[in-house]
């Protein structure tokens, strides 16, 4: 059984051409215990919990586990949705790199409608009712509140007037709308109505993101779509990474599943406008959730953070200025969902401030982020390690297997 495990590791890491690869006990993994991970993710697909599933795990520059389960291939492309928030934040890094910002700039200087905002406010008056109303917001939106999801932006959005939820008047409800208009438009729609909170005051996770890809576009003057394929895509050799799948990739395409009503835990495949969605080129590039690609090509986008910035002898980022964007830059600010127990957020990741703090096994500094739909990858300076984990389940939260792989795969390090 020992040998067909480490045959099994072997060939598997054999594909994996893209990046180097190495034996995992070079590397300081145990291979019987990175061997653990293929028996979870069977018994997952066995049970009707996933249709696929695909991971990869490397040290030191070289892969030592690569692996599909299921329905899933090496080529299987599919959904990031907010895995793409990282490589917006990258792609606005290289700007900030040619000086054309600053992180303490206001948003207005280069998107004027956000000029002068107002914030959304509740109460209630003597008889118990709920009052809604907005006020002029008490500080301007800055460039850093963008990627720290502090710009009073989320995906709900406050209330008008009446109670009703004003993202649904402008056609910008739920984080991944289906519309015809573009990010500009999206863009102006948002800035047309009342933040949530105060600019500077809280992490509430929701478009601010997206609105940083506005920001790539106008600084660039390039669609977005254009700036990633051009200087982050093409550099990086992430040739399946796009806003969409061209019909020749169609059968590459990963079926996205949800979980069955019944409560069985079982999935089945959506239906309707998520399951075609990235088929066609949308009007709406969102650089908050828009994007797809496979498990080598993010690998090579997250293999490029850890190296400082740079792969296979292309530079995209400075390594002090990826240094910058895994600090922490919440510091003691509240936040509203999303990020765990023990992780503070820099410039659009989660930062690990220590595993006594998260109670979970890693590393202080490690940085990660995931997508809805159970994509996920971290980063780790201090065993200079990626892991990045994908499924194609809306929504994901009835299936552990994410956190699974992560935490079996720091278990498997020996040395």
């Amino acid at each position: 059984m020992r040998t067909f495990l480490l045959f099994t590791l072997s060939v598997s890491l054999g594909f994996a051409a893209d990046l180097p690869s190495a034996a995992p006990n070079s590397a300081g993994f145990s291979s019987d215990r990175l061997s653990r991970i293929s028996v979870v993710m069977r018994d997952h697909v066995a049970a009707g919990r996933l249709n696929g599933a695909s991971g990869l795990i490397a040290r030191n520059g070289k892969v030592v586990f690569r692996e599909t389960w299921g329905d899933y291939k090496p080529d299987t492309i599919v959904r990031m949705y907010s895995m793409t928030k990282a490589i917006t934040g990258v792609a606005a890094m290289m700007l900030y790199e040619e000086g054309k910002f600053s992180l303490n700039d206001p948003v207005s200087k280069y998107l004027p409608e956000f000029k002068e905002m107002r914030v959304g406010k509740e109460s209630t008056d003597a008889a118990g009712k709920h009052i809604y109303y907005s006020v002029p917001a008490e500080r301007t939106i800055l460039v850093r509140d963008l990627f720290r999801h502090t710009t009073g932006l989320d995906y709900a959005g406050p209330k008008d007037e009446k109670g009703e939820p004003v993202y649904k008047k402008i056609d910008m409800l739920g984080g991944a709308p289906d519309v015809k208009f573009d990010l500009a438009e999206a863009v102006k729609r948002l800035a047309s109505v009342p933040l949530n909170e105060e600019p500077g005051t809280k992490f509430h996770y929701g478009y601010s993101v997206d609105v940083l890809g506005r920001l790539v576009e106008v600084i660039s003057g390039k669609p977005l779509d254009q700036f990633f394929e051009e200087r982050i895509f093409k550099p990086l050799g992430m040739k399946d990474s796009a806003f969409f799948v061209p019909e020749a990739k169609w059968s590459r395409l990963a079926v996205l599943e949800t979980p069955k009503r019944d409560g069985s835990g079982h999935i089945e495949p959506s239906k309707g406008f998520a399951q075609e969605h990235y088929k066609y080129k949308p009007s709406l590039m969102l650089g908050g959730a828009g994007s797809v690609g496979t498990l080598d090509d993010y690998a090579r986008f997250v293999s490029m953070l850890l190296n400082g910035g740079a792969l296979d002898g292309t530079r995209l980022l400075g390594r002090k200025t990826v240094e910058l964007m895994h600090a922490d830059h919440l510091g003691a600010l509240p936040r509203a969902g999303l990020l765990p127990e023990g992780y503070g957020f820099g410039l659009t990741f989660a930062v690990n401030l220590g595993p006594g703090k998260s109670a979970t096994v890693g590393s202080e500094g490690e940085y990660y982020w995931g997508g809805a739909a159970g994509t996920a990858f971290w980063i780790d300076p201090k065993e200079h390690m990626i892991g990045v984990f994908l499924i194609n389940v809306l929504p994901p939260t009835s299936i552990p297997a994410g956190d699974q792989f992560k935490r079996m795969a720091y278990e498997a390090l020996v040395d």
